[in-house]
């Protein structure tokens, strides 16, 4: 086996096409130059840098994965996931902001009119303006369907009264796909999804949002006092909201879980350079049985959860229901990104502690990872009620 081969197979890179390898390869060496080295500057400061983003832009990261009918570069979704795992591996906030950026295009793209691709995606697509996934209320957090943002029809255009939370990429995102509820007595069924521009009159940030960890990928909440849509914006017709936003969800699924496998393998890798380096009782920690031990567990787990989220990819790729994989993907490889990179922290002793060697930074991401795109509770209750389901069939 080659040095090229070996590392191949080390990150996921058996069985893919030349496209695939070239985007991977484009991913990673940008991660490497351009997002890894002041990550955890970024992190400590909390500061998004928008200049990374137009930098994604410009290497059509921003339209890999949309199709080449609206603008995108229609890559496959394997091909997707491999990004992830580069941007993963090199800044957790970097991947997050692209994720929800590319989530909140997939429903436009789908249930979009003719007119609303021309107007909405191109500048999405090339990176000039940056999206939002607006979903998550104070009360409407893992139950989407409990929103009370409410949408009224007047005229030729609908009022939004509500708030968001936890709204990845604003403030400093241009384009918002808002979920709201034109009945509030219908639950899932009224639900509505809506194109809200930044500085449209009615919509103001409230908090921004202090997070322990992927703290350079801004959260902020969201208040509309009677901010005006027009019927042109609405994405879909009314009451479609909550399939639009279900469907949406699993891709993004899967490309969180790849983020994670990114974060589980810069763990595993800087841990295993640490043992080498350090000594401790006359020899290299490397020499130390129960070290090593550790060590081939954490190559298990981000293993496992690569081979399962390259299999969700596929799953779409071959065009399959993919609600339970990406679950099972998603839950999956946020756990295993939660463990290597504790046992990171751990082999690297007091040194894992300190902010200085960005290995705790790893950690805090992991822990995010295991709440948002559904806890990972919430995603057991999916896989298992898929089990029950085709048993009962």
């Amino acid at each position: 086996m080659t040095a090229t081969s070996a590392r191949d197979a080390q990150v996921g890179g058996g069985g893919l096409t030349s496209e695939e390898r070239l985007i991977r390869d484009t991913a990673r060496d940008f991660a490497q130059r351009e997002v890894s080295p002041g990550a955890a500057e970024r992190d400590e400061a909390e500061r998004f840098d928008r200049a990374i983003f137009s930098r994604m832009g410009e290497l059509g990261l921003t339209a890999a994965t949309l199709p080449e009918s609206v603008g995108g570069a229609g890559l496959s979704y394997l091909g997707w996931v491999l990004v992830m795992e580069e941007l993963g591996a090199a800044d957790m906030a970097t991947a997050v902001t692209l994720s929800v950026h590319v989530l909140s295009q997939f429903p436009v793209v789908t249930h979009g009119t003719t007119d609303q691709h021309a107007d909405w995606l191109p500048p999405m697509l090339a990176g000039d303006a940056l999206g939002a996934f607006c979903l998550t209320e104070p009360h409407a957090g893992s139950d989407a369907a409990a929103l009370r943002t409410r949408a009224e029809r007047v005229g030729d255009h609908y009022v939004l009264r509500g708030t968001k939370t936890w709204i990845s990429n604003a403030p400093e995102a241009d384009r918002y796909l808002v979920f709201a509820t034109v009945d509030p007595g219908a639950g899932p069924k009224g639900i509505t999804a809506f194109l809200v521009e930044k500085g449209t009159p009615g919509f103001r940030f409230g908090a921004h949002e202090k997070k322990m960890g992927i703290r350079a990928c801004p959260a902020a909440e969201l208040i509309f006092d009677g901010a005006e849509v027009p019927v042109s914006r609405r994405l879909g017709e009314e009451g479609q909201g909550y399939r639009i936003a279900l469907s949406a969800l699993a891709e993004g699924r899967i490309s969180i879980a790849a983020a994670c496998v990114g974060i589980a393998r810069s763990a595993l890798e800087q841990a295993a350079a640490y043992l080498h380096q350090r000594t401790a009782f006359g020899a290299p920690l490397a020499e130390l049985q129960g070290l090593r031990f550790m060590l081939a567990d954490m190559a298990r787990e981000v293993a496992a959860a690569r081979a399962l989220t390259h299999e969700a990819a596929r799953a779409k790729d071959r065009g399959e229901p993919i609600g339970e994989m990406a679950s099972l993907a998603k839950w999956t490889a946020s756990d295993a990104a939660m463990k290597v990179a504790t046992d990171a922290v751990q082999l690297f002793g007091g040194s894992g502690y300190s902010r200085e060697t960005g290995i705790e930074r790893l950690m805090r991401d992991a822990k995010g990872a295991q709440i948002y795109e559904g806890t990972n509770q919430v995603h057991r209750v999916i896989v298992s009620d898929a089990v029950l389901d085709r048993a009962r069939a």
